[in-house]
């Protein structure tokens, strides 16, 4: 049978991307581009503590979620101030090494947050790590240091959290920050730099990049950040195209359907309904700016919603608002929460000709999106769960998840027929997917989780403040 152009395109595009993607079914944050989705079937829908465990392991706190390699499994923790890279057997759960990484700092975190969120990447074989109080580290299987690269300080008061992505032999991290904001892409058996680009435009920023292969063209890396996402060449470190309408901090992963992009994202204070249209910098330095040095004191402002979040605003720590702190601030004010869909790729500013629909009510803070069996779902704090139609953002049911309230941090992810989401508390919901879904089972792992589970091998992994878990049908 003879394909049709356009299909004949897509299946080459996908080809090439698969040939770039690493080793190994779930070998970073959120599995396959960070999609949060698992082709493999037999995942167990019972399970506990004490019910169909293949094996667990205790391991000290961490936000990390498991990276599976080959046959050994990947994750960071913290004891004692001290930070750890853990390498486990895959089949027994046993910790074959730990290695102690370098900490000559404690950097800001938000009390939600940990010295170890951003997820390992792995090849299959070797592990690659970023930490907020280090830089990054790549350790081979038997636990021997290949390469270290220190990175930082950064300015975040929130600390890091994206996770380092492959691409072939290039490892990518995103270094987003109130000031000084950059990409990087490192050559991942060296550790050698191959291009940095400087991200002047961007403030705090949480996302983990996505792979993108066009019809036409190089290989490219979608990274969201403040108000926009840009699509760098894997290459040259380049941009390609963008898209804004975002929201100014972007913690959640956008999602990728073949030609579309969903992205969310929700930063507070700028919900729908508070936008405001703030003057220029000009303007406000005629009317408020005493001493006439061109730049803007706490003092002299007289507007406390401005300088009641002083470290929101002085970005650079300057102790006084100058151009670009305010140009942000503007941008921020004008900032709408929201899920977005566009459609992927372009060249330069795509934001009017790929944007495609909104969505604005009931927006998850951390929990990335998931788009599974044609439904796009997305997971809010109290365990309210809402399904959109993907192709106008329409609500196609939304309700709480039964017995499974609370904070969220962990990201649903989905297989065989099932999504899995994990409460802070430790709550795991099994939900049937659909337009009408429905909670088939809640299971209490009775820890606290923040770790995105992890999904392959006919098993599934969950990751809660004390325990690694590996759960399956044992029957």
């Amino acid at each position: 049978m003879k394909l049709p152009f356009s299909a004949a395109v897509t299946i080459l595009a996908l080809g090439a991307l698969a040939a770039t993607l690493p080793a190994g079914e779930w070998s970073q944050f959120r599995g396959p581009n960070a999609s949060g989705v698992s082709t493999e079937t037999g995942i167990p829908d019972d399970f506990g503590p004490d019910k169909n465990v293949i094996w667990k392991t205790a391991l000290p706190p961490g936000h990390s979620s498991p990276s599976l390699g080959n046959d050994r499994i990947f994750v960071t923790g913290y004891e004692n101030k001290k930070i750890f890279v853990f390498c486990l057997d895959r089949a027994t759960g046993r910790i074959l090494w730990r290695r102690e990484v370098p900490r000559g700092r404690e950097e800001s975190l938000h009390k939600s947050n940990s010295p170890t969120s951003p997820t390992p990447a792995t090849d299959g074989v070797n592990a690659f790590v970023f930490l907020t109080d280090f830089g990054m580290m790549s350790f081979g299987p038997d636990g021997n240091e290949r390469w270290r690269l220190p990175l930082g300080p950064f300015n975040n008061p929130m600390g890091m959290s994206s996770s380092p992505i492959l691409a072939g032999d290039t490892l990518l991290q995103v270094c987003d920050q109130e000031s000084g904001s950059y990409f990087i892409a490192v050559d991942k058996n060296t550790g050698k730099v191959k291009w940095r680009v400087e991200r002047p435009e961007y403030s705090r920023g949480f996302s983990t990049p996505l792979l993108y292969q066009p019809a036409s063209g190089g290989l490219q890396v979608l990274v969201t950040g403040s108000y926009r996402l840009t699509a760098y060449d894997v290459e040259t470190g380049q941009p390609v195209w963008w898209v804004g309408k975002l929201t100014w901090q972007l913690k959640p992963t956008p999602v990728m359907n073949k030609d579309r992009i969903f992205i969310l994202g929700w930063a507070g204070e700028s919900d729908t309904g508070q936008q405001e249209d703030v003057p220029p910098f000009e303007e406000v330095l005629k009317k408020w700016d005493a001493n006439q040095d061109g730049k803007l004191s706490r003092e002299e402002i007289p507007d406390k919603k401005i300088t009641k979040d002083w470290e929101s605003v002085d970005l650079d720590r300057t102790g006084l608002l100058e151009d670009r702190d305010w140009k942000l601030y503007q941008s921020r004010r004008a900032s709408q929460n929201a899920v977005n869909a566009f459609r992927l790729g372009g060249k330069g500013d795509m934001t009017e000709k790929s944007f495609l629909w909104n969505y604005t009510k009931s927006l998850p803070n951390v929990p990335s999106p998931l788009f599974y069996q044609d439904v796009l779902y997305i997971l809010k704090e109290g365990g309210i769960l809402t399904a959109l139609n993907p192709e106008n953002g329409e609500v196609l049911k939304q309700s709480r998840l039964a017995g499974a309230p609370g904070l969220y941090f962990t990201s649903p992810v989905a297989a065989d027929g099932k999504i899995y989401t994990v409460s802070e508390e430790g709550k795991v919901s099994v939900i049937k997917p659909g337009r009408d879904w429905e909670v088939v089972r809640v299971i209490d792992l009775r820890e606290e989780s923040h770790a995105t589970p992890a999904i392959a091998g006919g098993k599934i992994y969950i990751r809660t403040h004390g325990t690694l878990y590996c759960f399956g049908n044992k029957s």
